[in-house]
């Protein structure tokens, strides 16, 4: 019988499968399902501070509304604050409660002061592990790329510093040099990296001249960054490695781990197939082992990652070459004719 047990930042799980950070896990309902369909893990929808920030301010705006509506009346509601992220860590350790399989925080603020008080109150809650979500959106021309990776990566050594709890790196892939950050971070006490944040990407409708914002979901095929960049770090570093973006089935899930992955997030896939879909994944995951002799994860994770395997150009530029050099086979599977 296969074994699919997984280490991830030092939490055991029963299998690679985690469900990533999304509107999904709000459901008290839904988190039983996930749990159900076999999810080894859950990440928690992210904390935002740029919302608590934004409701806050609301708050503010409506309390003021009737204030000073004559001389005597200074303010309606005295000493009345916005309740902060409380009902967030109420809504988490709820979450936490009710589930029998690791709960994972997810975290995303702006300043490193609140990345590092908002890490210690969901410590609070009782949650496995964190995860920290950085990206950069570039909205001038004299911030240097290095400014922002040494802020990135000295948030991530405060907040190790401050809570007990494993803590990983969700990284966008826009970095110079995304395998130097990773060190960095590594070395600032993150214990996992999961490749890649999908960010959110404006869109023009034509109909309305106007931006829309459609949702960002992941199509099948899209691991292959993932792939690429798990098959790279696998023996480089001691963290744990989640590919996510384009997980769809139980060959998804098998390509990563043979590049190198410890373990994958899906989201797209469940909000397009519902979460019994992680039912059937690992079930084709137990089929692939099982005709290859695999007994556990471990007997082919890395297999055919950088450090494993003979072509030493296969992760490289001259791959691209490659196929370059070799273009008429498209013209054989698409032929313009």
């Amino acid at each position: 019988m296969t074994k699919l047990a997984v280490h991830y930042m030092g939490i055991p799980l029963k299998n690679p499968i985690i469900v990533g950070s999304s509107n999904m896990v709000n459901n008290p309902e839904m988190l039983k399902r996930l749990q159900d369909a076999g999810a080894a893990a859950i990440v928690y929808k992210s904390l935002f501070e740029e919302q608590i920030q934004l409701e806050s301010i609301q708050f503010q705006d409506e309390m003021e509304l009737y204030n000073e509506r004559n001389a005597e009346m200074i303010s309606l509601y005295p000493d009345m604050q916005h309740a902060g992220p409380e009902e967030y860590l109420h809504k988490l350790r709820e979450a936490k409660s009710m589930l029998d399989i690791p709960l994972i925080g997810s975290l995303n603020c702006v300043f490193t002061e609140t990345w590092v008080e908002y890490a210690e109150l969901i410590e609070k809650t009782g949650v496995d592990g964190l995860e920290l979500n950085f990206f950069s959106v570039p909205r001038d021309f004299d911030t240097e790329a290095k400014s922002i990776e040494d802020e990135q990566v000295a948030v991530v050594e405060q907040v190790c510093k401050k809570v007990k709890i494993p803590v990983s790196v969700k990284l966008s892939p826009f970095y110079t040099n995304t395998l130097q950050v990773i060190r960095r971070m590594e070395k600032a006490g993150a214990k996992a990296f999961v490749l890649f944040n999908r960010m959110f990407e404006p869109d023009i409708n034509l109909d309305t001249l106007q931006h829309s914002t459609p949702f960002n979901l992941s199509t099948e095929g899209d691991y292959r960054l993932a792939l690429r960049y798990a098959g790279v770090l696998y023996g480089n570093t001691k963290a744990a490695i989640c590919s996510s973006s384009g997980i769809y089935t139980g060959h998804d899930l098998a390509k990563m781990i043979l590049a190198g992955a410890d373990a994958v997030q899906m989201v797209s896939a469940l909000y397009k197939h519902k979460p019994e879909l992680i039912t059937n994944i690992l079930a084709d995951l137990e089929k692939f082992m099982a005709k290859n002799g695999f007994g556990d994860i471990q007997a082919f994770k890395g297999k055919l990652s950088k450090a494993e395997v003979k072509d030493p150009y296969i992760y490289k530029r001259a791959q691209y070459i490659d196929l370059l050099l070799h273009s008429e086979q498209i013209f054989k599977k698409y032929p313009m004719a």
